[in-house]
């Protein structure tokens, strides 16, 4: 795939992300060759300029020697390598650097070409840095991050190569690579911006979107299981409210139970009046978690595409220009609403669960087992469940209402980015395993009608069936859970034909 800088969308982020190759967009060259020669100009005048010939943040009236230049650029990116934690995941830090080639390839950051060909051939030689994840306040950039990144550019730290953990310097030299040698300027250019936080916040979204559409399975799955109405999901309601993604959700709800044996059995006789919110408002739930994802991926998609270095360099007149484009305000709000929607699908999952386990409100025997008593079937597995969605609680507070100053105050407000984009993950994963278990739990619930559901959701309960089968006596659970969530994990119910952000 080619990655042309400011113009990539949403499907093409996602696509590096999971894994697919990609050149620099050969158009890209002039731009980035006018940035570097316009940095040369601006030196040739001795005027005092932020990060070229200057100290940073509030050493920034510092000015430095010519002879210093390189010497100022090495000792900011060591300095600033400052990070802790478990290193980021590979394909995360492997979208890191495609995003930093993306920012810097559209000439404004004033590096040479060279740079940004190396970033270009660590991609393409599987050359990943390793990253520690904790360290940035998302302002001034994601400094500390991007710093372990650039010095693994420069042959100091480590590297993973094709997923081995090497010395920086020899994973180089063994994939006949030269160590960087920073240029003026390209120091600052490769530690400012927002491309931690924004590929934590887009894988995140990636995930999201995944979990979201396969929950929208397990759901209709739950409702046929509980005997539940399709009534709910009549366009006529959701029309008259006019929300895109609830009419989006109901129609694909109606869609995935149509054709049921088990629906159909009971459209008359059936004493309920009105399911629980769980089963009855799955649209006006799960259709605001669409349009907050989708609000996200529009903030995202920009950020991936932008500039977010400082100070700027422009041509034209050439000049450098000092701004804040490294506040990533944007990108932590952008995963406080992925944080919301996540931990939303998982609330509403588990009161599914719940319901399943509940002989009054499902109608099946208690907690999904012929043997209830002799056997607790499904008891703790809805525990769990509820012990992760509690856990998404806290984990979905807001980042972005959160700032301490940095810098001796010279960097006084922040945004938090990086932790906010950071816990989504995590996040994704606990929502899988909640999913998980509704897809246990659902196709046991089915497993007790004699009738069938639809096509769709038939296939559903086949392709777990396959893994894991009817609980019949209670057995070691956990491996079931496992077998459930590595197939989810796989995309095993993220139909493409469902709605998604992008």
């Amino acid at each position: 795939m080619k990655l042309t800088p400011g113009a990539m969308s949403l499907t093409q982020w996602r696509a590096i992300y999971q894994g697919e190759s990609i050149e620099l967009d050969e158009q890209a060259l002039p731009s980035i060759q006018d940035g570097a020669n316009a940095v040369a100009e601006i030196l040739s005048r001795g005027e005092p300029i932020y990060g070229i010939n200057t100290g940073f943040g509030k050493l920034a009236s510092v000015r430095i020697a010519d002879d210093d230049l390189a010497t100022l650029q090495r000792n900011l990116v060591l300095s600033h390598a400052a990070g802790v934690g478990e290193p980021m995941p590979i394909p995360v830090a492997r979208l890191m650097l495609a995003l930093k080639m993306g920012s810097l390839g559209q000439g404004a950051s004033g590096v040479r070409v060279e740079t940004v060909r190396m970033l270009e051939a660590m991609l393409a030689k599987n050359l990943i840095p390793v990253v520690p994840a904790q360290g940035s306040v998302g302002a001034s950039g994601d400094l500390a991050p991007l710093a372990h990144m650039t010095a693994a550019m420069m042959g100091v730290g480590e590297i993973y190569i094709n997923g081995t953990r090497k010395e920086a310097a020899q994973a180089l030299q063994e994939a006949s690579l030269t160590a960087l040698a920073l240029g003026p300027k390209e120091g600052l250019a490769l530690l400012n911006g927002t491309q931690f936080s924004t590929a934590n916040a887009l894988a995140g979204l990636f995930e999201a979107e995944r979990n979201f559409r396969a929950a929208l399975v397990t759901g209709a799955l739950s409702t046929d299981a509980a005997k539940g109405s399709d009534a709910p999901f009549d366009p006529r309601i959701h029309a008259v409210r006019k929300h895109k993604g609830q009419k989006q959700v109901a129609d694909a709800l109606r869609n995935l139970m149509a054709g049921s044996a088990i629906r159909a059995s009971h459209l008359k006789g059936d004493e309920r009046v009105q399911d629980p919110y769980c089963l009855r408002c799955q649209p006006q739930v799960m259709g605001a978690v669409l349009d907050v994802l989708r609000q996200a991926a529009a903030t995202l998609e920009t950020e991936a595409n932008g500039v977010t270095d400082n100070p700027l360099i422009f041509t034209n007149p050439t000049e450098a220009l000092s701004g804040g484009n490294f506040h990533a305000e944007p990108v932590a709000f952008a995963a406080d609403m992925i944080a919301m929607a996540i931990c939303e699908i998982g609330s509403l999952t588990e009161r599914r669960i719940s319901l399943l386990v509940d002989p009054v409100l499902s109608g099946l025997p208690a907690f999904l087992t012929p043997k209830p008593g002799l056997n607790s079937g499904f008891m703790i597995p809805q525990v769990t469940a509820a012990a992760l969605v509690s856990e998404n609680k806290g984990r979905a507070f807001p980042a972005s209402v959160d700032s301490i100053p940095t810098s001796a105050n010279q960097e006084d407000h922040v945004s938090m980015a990086a932790h906010g984009a950071r816990r989504l993950l995590v996040m994704n994963e606990n929502l899988r395993a909640i999913i998980a278990i509704e897809w246990l739990a659902a196709s046991q619930g089915c497993d007790f009608h004699t009738l069938n559901s639809s096509a769709v959701l038939e296939d559903a309960r086949a392709t777990l069936r396959r893994a894991v089968p009817k609980l019949e006596e209670d057995r070691h659970f956990a491996p079931d859970m496992q077998k459930a969530i590595i197939l989810l994990q796989a995309g095993a119910l993220a139909f493409e034909t469902l709605p998604g952000v992008a």
